[in-house]
Formats: C-alpha cells, structure tokens, sequence
C-alpha cells in the first residue's frame, strides 16, 4: 500500500465548501453511469443474452438510485474507512432499506408500477415482495468497497491535485446537465405532456425491461 493511500486511510481529509461540492458531484455521476452499466449488462444476462435494454428514465446513462445510495454509503461509512467490513455491513444494510422502500413507495403511490421486479430475475434468493433480495443487498455492500476504497480515493485525488476552479466548474456542470435531465424527465415532461427519454428512445427501437 503506497503511502498516498495509507494517507487517506488514516488521515482525516479537509476541504473547503466548495471542493467539496465538486467531490460529492463527481461521486453523483459516476456512481449514477456505474449503476446505468451495471443493470445494462445484467439484464442482457437476465433476458437471456438475446438484447441489450436500456434502463433508467433519463436520455444520458445514469441512474439516479445508484447516485443517491452513494452518498449514503459516503455519509454513512467514510469515518469507518479503516474497517471495511463495516463498511460492507452498513452500506448493505442501508440501501437494502433504501432499495425495499423505494420500490415499495412507487409501488403503492404507482397503483402498482415497478421500475424493477426481483420476482421475475434470475438469482432471486431472498426475494422480498420483488423490491429487494439477497443478491442486490450483496451487490450494494460489494459496490460500496469499490466506491469507498477506489471511486472516493480517486475523487480526492483529482480535487487535491486539479486547479480547484476548473474541477468544481467542470463537475457541476456536469452534474447539473445529468440532474436537469433527470427532471425533466421525472417532472416537467410529465406536467407538459412533452415526449420522455423513454418514448423517444423506444421510437428509435430501444428495448425497455417489462415488468408484469
């Protein structure tokens, strides 16, 4: 282990508002691209490797659970870096809740819609009423390692060695375009009547995931 990572184990890092902002930012996006590629793979996998779909509701590859799960983990688990498997415990433990009460929420507040169904995928076990199970709960606490030991070291990295007006304008900006998107589709397309990621790219021929 390098010093620069021993360094981030054991040292408390301080940044100002700012930088920081840019951080959380830069975690927004790339844990939101990192769940868009993680369930495009797994269901091409779970339709029995026949097509791709694509998922999400957005036009860009973003997620927007996977981003707000990863600022929980970060919240919740970055002062218990130097245990990792308090790491992977807590991070399970919270977005299995997360991901149970999410998908419960939409299902009553929906008259029954489903962004995802664990009752009709493969490797179900521990399936609880479709909206979460042991494979997503392990999943989450896996991924938290990669996000807490990797993602977050290389975001530090990029904000301590970047000039900071460049790194915080080019991370929000980024953010911002993916947060827009998110609610225009959730919100303003809805509200308008105006044409969704969803039925746009379904007019191109792009495959969505349906749930029964």
């Amino acid at each position: 282990m390098n010093k620069k990572y021993k360094d981030y184990i054991n040292k408390n890092h301080s940044f100002d508002k700012m930088t920081m902002l840019g951080i959380l930012c830069l975690i927004i996006i790339i844990s939101g691209v990192f769940g868009f590629l993680i369930e495009y793979v797994f269901y091409y996998f779970n339709g029995g490797m026949k097509v791709f779909y694509w998922r999400g509701g957005n036009f860009l590859p973003w997620i927007n659970i996977y981003a707000i799960g990863a600022l929980g983990i970060f919240f919740l688990t970055y002062k218990y870096r130097k245990k990792p498997l308090n790491v992977f415990l807590i991070s399970a433990i919270f977005c299995g809740l997360l991901e149970y009460f999410s998908g419960l929420g939409m299902y009553i507040i929906g008259n029954g819609f489903r962004c995802w169904d664990y009752n009709t995928e493969i490797l179900n076990f521990g399936n609880i009423g479709g909206f979460v199970c042991a494979r997503s709960v392990l999943g989450f606490g896996f991924s938290s390692l990669l996000l807490i030991y990797i993602i977050v070291p290389f975001c530090f990295y990029l904000a301590s060695h970047s000039n900071k007006k460049i790194f915080v304008t080019m991370s929000v900006t980024l953010c911002s375009i993916i947060l827009i998107d998110e609610f225009y589709n959730l919100a303003i397309a809805r509200i308008f009547g105006l044409p969704r990621a969803s039925d746009v790219y379904k007019s191109l021929g792009f495959k969505y995931v349906k749930f029964k």
